[in-house]
């Protein structure tokens, strides 16, 4: 919960930025129920950097107990270049920002963990369950907590098919202004229509030391970025001048897979036909979709889908540091 009574011992240069931080989390989310913890309090509070992360990787999207593993080493990474990690999950309905070891590990271990996007926030909320966030939900609780970077895999997209089935992590990058650290869409998704809907919603993407939107497992997708840039100190250029002109939308950086784990994309195009034939003969749709076609990816693959993603997974959150300080 945020004590506002620090408000009167603020004298850093951040005290503007973190005033209007927490007026959104005032008028956005009752604090009483917006559980920041004091380190990540104590960093905004400062004006420094903090690096959301979401956890449906952690509940969701590895195997255990490799998932404990991974986010444990996530927010060492973060904190190792500078930034303080603030994993973000719902604990009895509460919006917690920033997890301690118990908490983290409740998320990665329990069965009772829901996977939350936004729309299921006010159930969650109303029935005090436990849930790991997605990136949709990521970005609006961090939002609100005043954070300004997110580090995740890959984001949700436009989904393969003729129904017009889009992740609602598109529609919340359009209306948040955070900068979200990722791989590009993931590999399971339509990649072109994804990105033309990001264009189509005037969502800014560049590429992190690329000149491709990243295909998630694989580095090129033949789709353009809006422009490449080389440097964090860039990255917080662009996010400052958004801010400037009043747009209020997600500045998406993406990060290609480093290249000694990236996945071939003959060997991509295989494994992927047959999990999708899977997916459709069991019938399997919906928020259970990706973490089915995730998992089997990584089974056919031998395991080069889950190194890949680990590896990308160290990678965004490296960078996404490393903007957060220079914001």
């Amino acid at each position: 919960m945020i004590n506002w009574s620090v408000l009167e011992e603020v004298t850093s240069p951040g005290y503007l930025a973190f005033m209007t931080d927490l007026e959104r989390a005032r008028n956005g989310v009752d604090p009483a129920f917006l559980n920041i913890s004091p380190q990540v309090e104590s960093a905004l509070r400062k004006g420094g950097a903090v690096v959301a992360l979401e956890s449906t990787v952690i509940a969701q999207g590895l195997p255990r107990p490799l998932n404990l593993e991974i986010a444990h080493r996530l927010e060492k990474i973060v904190t190792t270049a500078g930034a303080i990690p603030a994993t973000i999950a719902l604990l009895d309905g509460h919006l917690r920002v920033g997890l301690n070891d118990e908490q983290l590990r409740f998320i990665a271990e329990s069965k009772d963990v829901l996977k939350i996007s936004t729309r299921d926030l006010p159930i969650a909320f109303a029935r005090r369950s436990h849930g790991a966030t997605t990136v949709a939900s990521t970005l609006w609780i961090a939002h609100r907590a005043g954070i300004r970077v997110m580090a995740t895999g890959g984001i949700g997209g436009v989904h393969r098919g003729e129904l017009p089935d889009i992740s609602a992590d598109l529609p919340e990058l359009a209306r948040t202004p955070l900068v979200v650290v990722c791989s590009g869409a993931k590999i399971i998704l339509d990649l072109p229509a994804t990105r033309e809907w990001l264009e189509t919603h005037g969502i800014t993407v560049v590429g992190f030391q690329c000149d491709e939107f990243p295909a998630f497992y694989s580095r090129n997708s033949g789709l353009a970025v809006d422009a490449r840039i080389d440097r964090p100190a860039e990255v917080a250029e662009i996010f400052r001048a958004q801010h400037s002109l009043g747009i209020e939308k997600a500045l998406l950086v993406t990060v290609p897979v480093p290249s000694e784990a990236e996945v071939s994309a003959e060997l991509m195009q295989q494994v992927l036909d047959k999990v999708l034939e899977e997916a459709l003969r069991l019938q399997i749709r919906g928020r259970e979709l990706t973490p089915f076609l995730l998992s089997k990816m990584a089974a056919t693959s031998e395991g080069a889908t889950l190194r890949a993603n680990i590896a990308l997974l160290e990678r965004n959150a490296q960078i996404a540091a490393e903007i957060a300080n220079c914001l």
